[in-house]
């Protein structure tokens, strides 16, 4: 069917639609209940074209912040032969239904385009209707959407399956995995093929979701002592005496806020690594070890009361351990310092010093940390992983120990500021733009200056000062 034959198609008159539209029809009750979601958020059926929410721009950092991102050759492998063989199209969105990859059959590419079913193009139901993305997502199941089953006429040439994708660590929708083509149905097993995709993903999320968890479980386990009970930084408990008391999940408040525990108790929760600690709020424990290694500044450590300035290589080394729980030898410590002209005798040398400033908080075999340890690049990975980009611009004062050239550390380095500058441009205001545009990085990148310039007024000192930035580039 032509272009010109698809568009004559989705004009003509639909009697049993119509009749449904007016309360005259009896749809299966799943596609009568979206019409009825659709319709209350006045979605017209004469609609022509879902609304654009990412233009080209955009859409490569939303793409590269998304979670489903390295999933994406998963999918695509699972549902090639479909797609290929079929006429189809596979598309993976994110949890507003927005468009953010699309692949398949060419011809049917170019008739998804008439109707705007492509990237940076928004298909929630609130949007564009019943459809197989949108309903799968309000629905939190994997649905078939058939032809006249659209709310929108002009998606009757359409039918399509779709399933959600569920954060296994959350429970909250983390996108759609969708096939669609220009047919008035598709082979009965297309959605069980979609959903299984789905599931396929969801396992891949919580095999690294029980990898996370792993890996601070073993940092809470080189505690001198394991009081207190581990949580995740979505609020999982995982670990702790008192765990089974608590349930499998609190709410959150700020790291040194109050939790309200079921035995009337009043918890305090404090930051550890990538996750919390829920102590009561009376007890005492062991100093925290916390390291400001971000930005331009001399690297320091504290210890209880203890202030210090760090040497560089000193800062490395805690930076190292702090991303290690399990421990490094003198061997692994000096490869990843030096490479292979690293010798472990010197680094034996360095942490004698370290120890001597900073006693039993650095163990032996292999070396690792003994305390609690909050570190700010430790605290930004956390804020990474939640939906505050203010705080996550106020927490990036600028790259990891800018001056190591450890081949560990500037890897680290590089994906701190790979990712801090995604999310930004992905969510982040004008405010939290210019706060980046202050780091080292920040203040010569052009396309963060020119969404600054373009997002504030041109009267506000801050769009001047990036323009002025723009021109001396």
């Amino acid at each position: 069917m032509s272009n010109a034959d698809l568009a004559a198609y989705s004009r003509r008159p639909r009697p049993t639609h119509e009749a449904a539209v007016t309360d005259g029809g009896t749809p299966r009750a799943l596609i009568s209940a979206s019409w009825r979601r659709s319709m209350d958020a006045g979605v017209d059926p004469d609609a022509s074209t879902a609304p654009l929410v990412f233009d080209a721009s955009r859409l490569g950092d939303e793409r590269a912040a998304h979670p489903l991102a390295p999933l994406l050759p998963l999918l695509a492998e699972t549902l090639h032969g479909v797609t290929d063989e079929t006429g189809l199209v596979m598309i993976v969105t994110d949890a507003e239904g927005r468009i953010l990859w699309r692949d398949g059959n060419h011809a049917t590419m170019s008739s998804a385009d008439m109707v705007r079913l492509t990237d940076g193009f928004q298909w929630a139901e609130r949007s564009v209707g019943t459809n197989g993305i949108g309903t799968a997502l309000a629905a939190r199941t994997p649905v078939s959407v058939f032809s006249e089953e659209h709310l929108v006429k002009a998606l009757h040439v359409w039918s399509c399956s779709g399933a959600p994708i569920i954060d296994p660590d959350t429970g909250d929708a983390l996108g759609c995995v969708d096939v669609s083509g220009t047919s008035p149905a598709l082979h009965p097993a297309t959605v069980a093929l979609v959903g299984a995709a789905a599931r396929l993903a969801e396992s891949h999320l919580a095999l690294r979701m029980h990898e996370r968890d792993m890996l601070l479980r073993l940092r809470y386990d080189s505690l001198r002592r394991n009081s207190g009970v581990l949580v995740t930084a979505t609020g999982r408990i995982i670990a702790g005496d008192a765990a089974g008391a608590l349930g499998s999940r609190i709410h959150l408040p700020p790291p040194g806020g109050r939790v309200s525990l079921p035995n009337g108790r009043t918890g305090r929760l404090d930051a550890f690594y990538d996750g919390f600690l829920l102590r009561a709020a009376d007890c005492d424990e062991p100093a925290a070890l916390r390291l400001s290694l971000l930005g331009d500044g001399q690297p320091t450590v504290r210890l209880g009361d203890q202030h210090l300035t760090l040497s560089l290589r000193h800062a490395e080394i805690l930076a190292l351990l702090a991303l290690n729980p399990r421990g490094l030898t003198a061997e692994q410590l000096s490869f990843y310092l030096y490479g292979d002209d690293g010798n472990p005798v010197t680094i034996r040398a360095e942490i004698h010093r370290l120890r001597a400033q900073l006693g039993q908080a650095i163990a032996a075999k292999p070396y690792h940390l003994a305390a609690p340890v909050e570190a700010d690049f430790l605290e930004l990975k956390r804020l990474l992983g939640g939906h505050d980009p203010a705080a996550l611009a106020r927490a990036y004062t600028g790259p990891l120990l800018p001056r190591s050239e450890s081949p560990e550390i500037r890897r680290e380095r590089d994906e701190l500021e790979v990712q801090v500058r995604a999310r930004l441009l992905r969510s982040g205001s004008p405010d939290d733009l210019w706060i980046y545009a202050q780091t080292a990085n920040g203040r010569t990148d052009l396309q963060v200056l020119e969404r600054v310039t373009a997002s504030l007024p041109p009267a506000d000192h801050r769009a001047a000062a990036a323009r002025i930035r723009l021109l001396s580039d």
